[in-house]
Formats: C-alpha cells, sequence, structure tokens
C-alpha cells in the first residue's frame, strides 16, 4: 500500500490546501473589502453564506457524476471551474455582485471533500481509511495556518496591476488552483485496474482486496444510496456534525475581524490568526491517535463538543479582549480534534451499513447538505454579534 499512499495522498492534500486556502481568503479580504463594495457586517456574512447555497444544491449531484465519469475529470472540473470564479471575486462592485459569486463559487466547489473520500474508498481498504481521511483532512488547519499571513501580506500589495490589495490576493491565489485542476486530469487514476503505475501483482492483490470487501457487505447488507437519507446513524452524525462544521465556520469566516478588533495591523492578524490553526493541527494529530488508542469515539468525541462550547463561550463573553483568541483557539483545538474523533465513526458505519461502503461520499454529502443549513445560521448570529467591527 506503500506505493498507492505515495502517489495518492501528496496530491489529495495539495488540491484540499488549495481548496482552503481559497475558501479562507474571504476573511482576510474582508479587512478592506467590505469598505470599497460597501459591505456592512450582515451584507458579509448574507453574501459569504451564500456559497453554502450553492453548496448544497449541488454537492450530491456532483458526487453522483463523479461516480459516473471518474474521479479524474471531475475533480479536474470542480478545481479548474472554482479557481477561475475565486479569481473573479477580484472583480465584485458591491453587495449582489458579491452574493452571486459566492453562490456560483459554491456550485463550482461542492463535491470535492466528499468526492475525495469516495475516491479513497476505491483504493483504500476498511483498515486504511481513518489513516487516508486523516492525512487528508490535516490539510485544512494547515492551509489556514500557512495561508493567513500570505493572504494579509498580498493585502498589502495596493496599487499592483492597477488594482487594491484584496483583488490581487484573490487573483494570485485563484491561479495556483487551476494549474493543480489541469495537472489532476493528467495524474491522477481512476480505479486501480488503470494504475499502470503499480506492478501487476500489486494491481492484481489490490483489485481482489477491495472486490472481496465489497461483496462482504453486499452479502450482509445490500445496497442503495437513498439509504443514506433515512439512516438513523448518518441522521446522527450528520447532527453532531451541524454544530463541528457550523462553529468551525464561524470562527473561519469571523477570525480576522475579530482579532482586528484587538487594534492589529492587518499583517498582525494574519500573524495572530495561526495560532488557533497551529494548535487545531496537533489537535487533530492527537485525538486521532488517542481515540485510537483508547477504542472510544463516543465519549471522546462528546468531550471535545463540550470543550468547544466552553472555548466559544469564553470568546463570546471577551470580545475586543485577548482572551477571546485564547478562547477561540480553545475551540478550534476541540472541534479539530472533534473531526478526527467523528470521522473514525463515521468509518465504522462501513461495517453496518453497506450503504457507506458503496456510496461514502452521498453518505458525506448527505450530512453536508444537513449541515449547510446549519452555517447560515451561524453566519448571521456572528454578523450581528460583530456588527460594530468597522473593516479598514
Amino acid at each position: 500500500m506503500r506505493k498507492v499512499y505515495l502517489r495518492i495522498l501528496p496530491f489529495a492534500v495539495l488540491t484540499y490546501f488549495f481548496c482552503y486556502l481559497d475558501r479562507i481568503n474571504v476573511g482576510f479580504a474582508s479587512l478592506t473589502m467590505n469598505k470599497d463594495i460597501g459591505l456592512d457586517a450582515a451584507w458579509y456574512g448574507m453574501a459569504a453564506g451564500a456559497f453554502f447555497w450553492g453548496y448544497v444544491l449541488f454537492e450530491v449531484p456532483s458526487n453522483i457524476i463523479l461516480e459516473k465519469v471518474g474521479a479524474r475529470i471531475w475533480i479536474a472540473r470542480i478545481m479548474i471551474t472554482w479557481g477561475l470564479i475565486s479569481g473573479a471575486t477580484a472583480f465584485v462592485t458591491g453587495p449582489y455582485s458579491f452574493m452571486a459569486i459566492r453562490f456560483l463559487l459554491g456550485l463550482a466547489e461542492a463535491g470535492l471533500f466528499p468526492g475525495f473520500v469516495l475516491y479513497f474508498t476505491y483504493w483504500f481498504p476498511d483498515q486504511h481509511r481513518a489513516r487516508i481521511n486523516s492525512g487528508f483532512t490535516l490539510a485544512l488547519p494547515i492551509a489556514v495556518a500557512s495561508g493567513a499571513p500570505v493572504s494579509t501580506a498580498l493585502l498589502g500589495l495596493d496599487g499592483l496591476w492597477g488594482l487594491r490589495g484584496w483583488q490581487v490576493m484573490y487573483i494570485v491565489e485563484a491561479i495556483p488552483t487551476v494549474l493543480i485542476g489541469i495537472a489532476v486530469f493528467f495524474y491522477l487514476t481512476d480505479r486501480p485496474s488503470e494504475a499502470r503505475w503499480l506492478a501487476s501483482e500489486q494491481r492484481e492483490w489490490l483489485i481482489g482486496r477491495m472486490s472481496h470487501e465489497r461483496r462482504q457487505i453486499e452479502a450482509h447488507h445490500g445496497a442503495g444510496m437513498l439509504r443514506a437519507f433515512y439512516d438513523p446513524k448518518v441522521i446522527m452524525l450528520s447532527l453532531n456534525y451541524i454544530g463541528i462544521v457550523t462553529a468551525s465556520l464561524g470562527m473561519l469566516l469571523f477570525l480576522p475581524q475579530i482579532i482586528k478588533e484587538l487594534g492589529v495591523s492587518n499583517m498582525e492578524v494574519g500573524w495572530l490568526t495561526m495560532i488557533p490553526y497551529i494548535f487545531g493541527a496537533i489537535s487533530m494529530v492527537f485525538c486521532g491517535w488517542l481515540s485510537d488508542r483508547i477504542g472510544d469515539r463516543r465519549w471522546s468525541l462528546f468531550t471535545t463538543c463540550v470543550i468547544s462550547t466552553v472555548g466559544l463561550v469564553m470568546a463570546g463573553l471577551t470580545i475586543g479582549t485577548w482572551w477571546a483568541l485564547v478562547g477561540i483557539t480553545i475551540a478550534f483545538e476541540a472541534v479539530e480534534g472533534g473531526d478526527m474523533e467523528g470521522l473514525p465513526a463515521v468509518g465504522n458505519l462501513r461495517q453496518g451499513s453497506a450503504v457507506f461502503f458503496h456510496h461514502q461520499g452521498a453518505w458525506h454529502t448527505t450530512g453536508k447538505a444537513i449541515f449547510n443549513l446549519g452555517p447560515e445560521e451561524a453566519i448571521a448570529h456572528f454578523s450581528s454579534l460583530y456588527e460594530r467591527v468597522t473593516p479598514v
């Protein structure tokens, strides 16, 4: 399996890295963009949240198309179109055009994460699934931690090409996404049977192993994608995911503005934004290891959710002080740790639900479709909570 890991995981992490880099730049752009195009906090929250309207509409169809046409073509399409639309955000002129471009960005990007989750089920047997998902998801905090100072540095390039700094940031950060999307078309292999980079005996072993697992689950359960929409375990984990990702997205979109209230410069905002995500990356690795070590998912996940709640309450009560950053760091550590405890719990559904094996991506999109209604509530809440923030 070493060849498969080295061939697939680094490239998957790279694509998800730029996915989140493009996703977080709206938070840093808001430090100067909001004033330029006439966005107040409520408009910013609603327009930024329009991303998820498009995401909800197209995520499940996107994953179904991926299974039909293959990961190579469809993930390339996702990356190229979202890169082009992300770059086009540089040319918005007001609240309505910003909302429209965010909606289109959600349509374009829908399906990337669950698409890769589905893609992994073609290549990695059950015993490797938690490790590959954990390694893939680690790109999120790394992208934010390393991308934060890059984004704020680009904000300082006012006048380059006759553009404002936030416009330069959108264009520059979109270029690698488009280029990697083109590379996906030539680099990814859809199925093990097409992997000419594996020796014939390795290829046959992997095909046999994946086919054997599929037959076992089919014999025990039966398969159908519609089952994902009413499976009680899917619904419960989706509800849990609402809480985890609503908190994560609220912090992601508004953290730069919260830090700006401390009276620091835009560049310092970038450096300080790294702190919660560095601790989050450490927490992801530690909590995933601990959960595997003690063999527990339920109480580990419960504990991280409680700690996250405490951190968010602490941050909300201390806005405008450095304690707010401490609270957000605590919350984000717990949120990312909860993600790593939740992923193996999701993986365990394969033992009790054939739909997860055959339509793991569809399972994820079902949960995301439910969860994506949540961030709209969170964004509206954060908008009113930080209404007094004035971008500079």
